[in-house]
């Protein structure tokens, strides 16, 4: 295996200086839109240098469209009204990577700038990172994405209408040395790639299901963590499709397999250097009570934020019993059936995982809902309900901690959220919603086969 190690730019004369000691003539630029999807484009060496000093401008049809390029009829920022001008961006030096596809052509990730910050992805997690600084606190993340992989092509797939599609491989296997061992070449890739990408993988594996894989993304400071989760999706997708395969990270493509978890591990560190926020030695589970006031805003916030961590209306799909998707906003103590896993260890690694994130949620959003909702239970001294041990799916319904079973009742939720809009600001949290009622509104123009199978000739 190889072992590259990623460049490392720290300012912008670092990444000037990068640029004009190579002889390249190109650089390619990215930032995520609504749904987390990473759009860009590539710029000339002149623009570049300029772009990196003085921003450059980008239309915000970024961020007034959705997945499928449809623009938003609902929403306030952009649109026909507003004809759809260019948005101030900058570039963010310290994202640099070579992409080992192009010849280790540079590129880097860009933000939206006033006013378009107030609803730019990445400027809603700074907003929320800079909350936990000033309460004294450095949050730091990893994620961990389930994928599955198809021997098709973007085109074979809608030829085919999305049915019968070929796994890499059939069956459940989880856990496989034989699989990895016979693909190592594909898991070999996509570990040197992540590596030289900086954004190192420390487990891999095949998980439960036809051809499904878990990667689990080492940890880095919050910002990082999400960067790296934008572009594992992006470029785990870029590897899959340059050998002929396909990777999908929708939360749930088939009722015959588990959905696709993006599990997100979360954890506090003081900015005096008193070490972990999360850990008191003797406490009942090594739960400070920083952490237990955290996880209570958590458990607290959950079905009002939900929507900006299940984002889709499959999203919801997922959230079954029996299926190792969380259907409540519990929590327990090394406990896979909660929403919220406590993961108890040394000040190290004492953390969060916040279970119920999908594969397919906008990591900048998700990550902003998980921290953010922590802090907020920091602020207002929120306690948890008792952990819960044993099967959380038997437990008798509970209104307090039930969650929306859709996306538009969880956009709704997200309007009506004064937390929300205190942590996150009225601008990001009407557009957001308004995103996700767009996103419900498009599913119910279309007929399902499910409704074809059961109406149409017997109703």
């Amino acid at each position: 295996m190889k072992t590259e190690e990623p460049i490392r730019i720290r300012s912008q004369a670092e990444a000037r200086r990068l640029i004009e000691s190579r002889d390249i003539p190109y650089v390619k630029l990215g930032f995520t839109d609504i749904d987390g999807i990473l759009r860009g484009k590539y710029v000339n060496r002149a623009k570049f240098l300029s772009a990196l000093e003085k921003g450059f401008g980008f239309c915000d049809v970024i961020v007034g469209w959705d997945s499928n390029d449809q623009l938003y009829d609902n929403v306030k920022y952009t649109g026909w009204h507003t004809a759809y001008p260019d948005a101030p961006v900058r570039v963010v030096p310290e994202t640099a990577r070579l992409l080992p596809f192009e010849q280790d052509l540079p590129f880097f990730l860009c933000e939206l700038m006033p006013p378009a910050e107030a609803i730019c992805p990445r400027g809603l997690l700074k907003r929320v990172l800079k909350r936990a600084e000033d309460m004294g606190f450095l949050a730091s993340s990893a994620f961990e994405y389930e994928f599955f992989l198809f021997e098709e092509t973007p085109h074979s797939v809608r030829e085919k209408g999305y049915r019968n599609l070929k796994n890499i491989t059939p069956g459940y296997f989880g856990y496989s040395v034989l699989r990895s061992s016979v693909l190592a070449e594909l898991y070999h890739e996509l570990l040197d790639t992540c590596q030289k990408m900086d954004m190192a993988i420390e487990g891999l594996h095949t998980e439960t299901g036809a051809g499904v894989l878990e990667a689990a993304i080492a940890v880095d400071e919050a910002l990082h963590a999400a960067d790296k989760a934008v572009l594992f999706k992006t470029f785990a997708k870029v590897m899959a499709e340059r050998r002929g395969l396909m990777a999908t990270f929708m939360a749930k493509w088939s009722n015959q397999f588990p959905g696709q978890s993006g599990h997100i591990h979360v954890s506090l560190r003081k900015t005096d250097g008193g070490g972990s926020a999360f850990y008191e030695e003797g406490a009942p589970h090594h739960m400070s009570e920083t952490m237990r006031h955290f996880l209570g805003g958590q458990q607290k916030l959950m079905p009002e934020l939900l929507g900006m961590i299940a984002c889709t209306v499959n999203s919801y799909s997922r959230l079954i019993p029996g299926f190792w998707a969380p259907t409540t906003a519990t929590w327990g103590v090394e406990n896979r059936t909660t929403a919220l896993r406590v993961i108890p260890g040394s000040p190290a690694s004492q953390r969060i995982e916040y279970r119920i994130a999908a594969a397919d949620a906008n990591p900048y959003v998700a990550l902003a809902a998980v921290i953010g909702s922590g802090l907020w239970g920091i602020e207002h001294k929120i306690e948890p309900t008792e952990r819960i041990t044993g099967n959380a799916y038997e437990l008798p319904p509970n209104p307090e901690l039930g969650l929306p079973a859709t996306l538009w009742e969880a956009a709704q939720r997200i309007k009506a959220s004064k937390a929300a809009r205190t942590l996150f600001g009225d601008q990001f949290v009407d557009h957001y919603a308004a995103t996700r009622e767009w996103e419900e509104r498009e599913f119910r123009k279309h007929i399902t086969d499910w409704e074809l199978a059961r109406y149409f000739e017997i109703i």
